[in-house]
């Protein structure tokens, strides 16, 4: 047992103080212009689905436009080749609530969406969305929510776009290495590493 635990709303509200003007009016339900002009400069974002089988939360990436702003309330996430796991779909199949968190290298702060998703393979959606000549496995299209920009205090503690921090890279597993890491595994981590460049650069879309 943690006697420090925080069990209730009000307790946890005695710990911090009062929301601001600004971490209010920044929320909105719509895709106002200033936060498209956000979308349309990511080339990164982070989805956060449910479902039965638990949380996932997982990144997406492509070249900065590849989100399409439909309309204020609408955005359109291709889905591309992955690892064949879905586990993100699986979950909005079961439970269309959606998170989305959007980066843009070098700037601090980020983008919040919230809403409610749907999965489509409604051609003229996959047409928009190809690259490179080859459409999505499918699109996710969103219905906003809720919209907000997050201030910058996480990426300033965190130094992310400091090019010293990329000298962390150097102390972490490589692929090969956390694969071969796994409980009875018998994967070659080695030659995992040696092959995944190429593979990787095969297999985009």
């Amino acid at each position: 047992m943690d006697p420090y635990q925080i069990h209730t709303i009000d307790e946890l509200e005695t710990l911090f103080d009062p929301p601001g003007e600004a971490a209010i009016r920044k929320e909105v339900d719509r895709l106002v212009p200033v936060y498209q002009r956000m979308i349309e400069a990511s080339p990164f974002y982070v989805m956060a689905t449910q479902g039965a089988g638990g949380l996932d939360s997982s990144p997406r990436g492509d070249p900065a436009g590849f989100v399409e702003v439909l309309d204020d309330q609408h955005l359109a996430l291709p889905e591309r080749r992955g690892n064949n796991r879905v586990d993100s779909l699986r979950n909005l199949i079961e439970d269309p609530r959606i998170g989305l968190l959007f980066l843009v290298p070098g700037k601090n702060e980020t983008l919040r969406v919230n809403g409610r998703a749907r999965i489509t393979t409604d051609p003229a959606l996959m047409e928009r969305t190809a690259m490179r000549g080859k459409p999505p496995q499918c699109v996710i299209v969103v219905e906003v929510e809720a919209v907000y920009f997050q201030c910058a205090r996480a990426m300033l503690r965190a130094r992310l776009w400091d090019p010293a921090s990329q000298a962390l890279a150097e102390q972490t597993p490589s692929a090969g290495e956390m694969l071969a890491g796994m409980p009875e595994s018998t994967i070659d981590g080695a030659a995992y590493d040696e092959e995944l460049d190429e593979r990787q650069q095969r297999t985009l879309y």
